[in-house]
């Protein structure tokens, strides 16, 4: 199970690992790394995903500026893995943005 403070202890560029896809999403979504660590610094984790292979990952809400951002990530080996980030949508979720709405809303 993570705790923020992994994510905090290894908050540097160097430290993270971002694959092709994830580069382009975060490009098309207007996310820099910056972004990221600022999540890192101030976020909270708000789901755990402990079943994801190869390692368990986690979903952070965290702002960077005045916006509200998601990020998935794992940890494994003193790096951190960026696997996603995207602002949350109003559609998918409650207005603290750490509540999934009901499918049937």
């Amino acid at each position: 199970m993570y705790s923020i403070e992994h994510f905090q202890q290894l908050n540097k560029p160097e430290s993270m690992i971002l694959t092709q896809h994830s580069r382009k999403r975060f490009s098309q979504r207007g996310i820099s790394i910056e972004d990221i660590q600022y999540v890192f610094k101030t976020g909270e984790i708000i789901e755990q995903y402990l079943e994801d292979w190869p390692v368990p990952s986690c979903l952070i809400l965290g702002y960077s500026g005045e916006r509200v951002l998601h990020v998935v990530a794992s940890i494994d080996d003193e790096m951190i893995f960026l696997i996603t980030a995207y602002p949350p949508s109003p559609e998918k979720w409650n207005s603290d943005w750490k509540t999934r709405k009901e499918e049937n809303q």
